[in-house]
């Protein structure tokens, strides 16, 4: 978990710096019997990329180009969901503009790494009182 913690932090640093002109589209896929898409990591993601703009996903977010012809909209945020065999988790943030892409991502070999993510979020509350956490603060407290 502290690796995609940190690919969220690296995806709003990107979506800050490159300017509007840069279009972003988020990629990922998972095993065939994942039933959300996108994932929960693939919104967190495009959030971040969002916010970073100024904006909400629901104002950026596109998540369906099929049918008449779609043109990509200026400073939107377009999403790719794949599914299929064993893929524990992989997750791409492109950035593209004309001439050049830049790629931020993050490959689970499995599906052990979110177990571990888990018991660190667990280790983490025990003596805390109660409250409303995320994971950043349980990487920030590593």
């Amino acid at each position: 978990m502290p690796n995609l913690t940190s690919l969220r932090a690296l995806v709003e640093q990107a979506a800050a710096r490159l300017g509007p002109e840069w279009d972003i589209e988020i990629l990922e896929m998972h095993h065939r019997d994942k039933v959300d898409a996108p994932s929960g990591t693939a919104l967190l993601l495009g959030q971040a990329a969002a916010q970073a703009r100024g904006k909400t996903l629901p104002e950026l977010g596109r998540f369906d180009r099929f049918g008449e012809p779609h043109k990509r909209e200026p400073g939107t945020i377009g999403f790719a969901s794949l599914r299929g065999g064993s893929v524990a988790g992989e997750h791409t943030v492109i950035f593209v503009t004309d001439g050049e892409r830049i790629e931020l991502g993050h490959r689970a070999a499995s599906r052990m790494i979110f177990a571990r993510g888990a018991l660190a979020g667990a280790r983490f509350l025990v003596g805390r009182p109660a409250g409303l956490f995320s994971m950043r603060d349980v990487i920030e407290s590593l």
